[in-house]
């Protein structure tokens, strides 16, 4: 869900905001001379949308190595990382 509220309103009822943000899903789009300039949303959605922009990521970053030929096959990695362990031995 989410709520458009200008920047003035804002000011005028931040804590009931903050309050309404916590309890509820959904976001508040704040606006300023009647267009978009920030969204105010709680701390856990934040975070979730953190996490899945960190796993895009990194699914984009495996998709260009994939693309540029960058890959090895599970078989050669568990032999390096064997050869590794026993170097270290």
């Amino acid at each position: 869900m989410q709520h458009i509220k200008s920047i003035s309103y804002l000011k005028a009822n931040a804590a009931n905001i903050v309050r309404s943000v916590g309890e509820q899903p959904g976001t508040y789009v704040v606006t300023q001379n009647g267009e978009a300039k920030a969204v105010l949303q709680s701390y856990d959605d934040y975070e979730r949308t953190q996490e899945t922009l960190a796993l895009l990521k990194i699914s984009a970053l495996g998709e260009r190595q994939i693309n540029a030929g960058r890959v090895s096959s599970a078989e050669d990695v568990f032999v390096r990382i064997r050869a590794r362990r026993q170097e270290s031995e």
